[in-house]
């Protein structure tokens, strides 16, 4: 397959185009399109992440440079600038949205072949819920307001931790809290959330707590609560406390307390203890202290995002064009898990997302290079040190 496409190409058959043009009829994105296609337009943007173009004009100057292989990309020509922006700034940023839930029913898929999570004995679906201001320009982006002088959008994310895949996005206001969009999520029976206190919202707990949905997170200092029981805490371990709880406020006349377990841990590392609270009564506390530490994963999700790819600066000042660069990020990031999970190669997302970087448009097989990237092409396989060079003579 080298000889024929090049790795770029090949990375862009991992997307059904006849899936691709079903949302683009959805969202109508090419009514008013004149040659310049949403594939196009898909293909430099996700160009863009993957190569981390920092301009419209490293984008179509890099595609430019390579025209003769444009076609296996799909598309017969490099985009102009103006074209490209232009899409951008009008073509609806919802068919991103719908492209990325593709793409996650394909990565999702994958891991349910490969067995899924394997560090907790429970079987729980166990997600992270957090949400990262990504920072801009309030002279630039005049409709992200965020402070007098900041700009900002919030990317909300629910993280699943088989596979450590982002099952959930959007995009809000720098000023919309956790908390309200956190409210309008619904969670299957059974489903763990790891959040931390930002989330705090004890009607909303006493809700998820009656649709049989369980939470960790920390325990604000000042919380008032009554203990309803004290259970045993093991001996010689980093238990302090562990206790039934109920919080009074949340107390309906006539009704049951919803009650919540409160855990304190010792930190030998930071040498104080730090209080969790969580609705699991049947589990471990130091199964609940696991759980939260394992939350960090989505703060390294968030992390990796905007190392690797192209979200903390923008090659569009509108929302829309905003809106289409994160999308698209969020799709080049399934890309790279994705890669990641199908090689048998020990890859760190930063250092694939790297190295892919150098690779895009070399024509060798995706897969072979994938699980033995420090190997020569076929192609080259024959080539000696000791091969006769042209000798220069002065």
């Amino acid at each position: 397959m080298y000889k024929v496409c090049s790795i770029f190409s090949q990375v862009l058959k991992l997307f059904s185009r006849g899936d691709f043009e079903k949302a683009v009829k959805e969202h109508k994105a090419e009514r008013h399109a004149r040659g310049f296609t949403s594939w196009g337009q898909f293909m430099a943007m996700l160009f863009c992440q993957l190569g981390r173009a920092h301009s419209l004009r490293e984008i179509c100057g890099g595609l430019a440079c390579c025209e003769g292989q444009l076609k296996h990309l799909g598309v017969p020509l490099a985009p102009k600038k103006s074209t490209l922006a232009y899409a951008n700034e009008n073509r609806p940023w919802e068919l991103y949205q719908t492209v990325f839930e593709q793409t996650l029913f394909k990565c999702q898929e994958l891991v349910s072949r490969q067995g899924g999570r394997k560090q907790f004995r429970f079987k729980n679906k166990l997600m992270s819920l957090d949400g990262s201001i990504i920072d801009l320009s309030v002279s630039m982006f005049d409709w992200a307001k965020f402070r007098r002088t900041k700009g900002a959008i919030k990317l909300h994310l629910l993280l699943d931790h088989d596979g450590y895949l982002p099952s959930f996005a959007v995009v809000t206001e720098g000023k919309t809290s956790e908390i309200k969009v956190a409210r309008t999520l619904r969670f299957a029976p059974g489903t763990i959330l790891a959040i931390d206190r930002g989330y705090i919202d004890y009607a909303w707990f006493r809700e998820l707590t009656q649709e049989e949905v369980y939470f960790v997170t920390r325990m604000k200092e000042k919380a008032v609560y009554e203990v309803k029981e004290e259970l045993q805490v093991p001996q010689n371990s980093s238990v302090v406390r562990d206790e039934i709880i109920c919080f009074p406020r949340l107390a309906r006349e006539g009704e049951e307390p919803v009650l919540f377990r409160r855990v304190e841990i010792w930190d030998e590392q930071k040498q104080e203890s730090i209080g969790f609270l969580s609705n699991l009564l049947a589990f471990g506390a130091t199964t609940i202290a696991a759980i939260y530490k394992d939350r960090w994963q989505v703060e390294l999700f968030f992390k990796a995002l905007k190392q690797t790819l192209k979200i903390k600066t923008f090659v569009g000042t509108s929302a829309n064009a905003v809106r289409t660069q994160v999308w698209t990020a969020l799709i080049a990031m399934l890309v790279l898990k994705y890669l990641q999970l199908k090689s048998t190669f020990a890859w760190s997302l930063s250092t694939l997302a790297a190295l892919l970087r150098q690779q895009l448009f070399f024509y060798r097989d995706l897969w072979a290079w994938l699980d033995d990237p420090f190997q020569a092409p076929p192609a080259l396989a024959g080539v000696h040190d000791d091969a006769q060079q042209l000798e220069i003579t002065w």
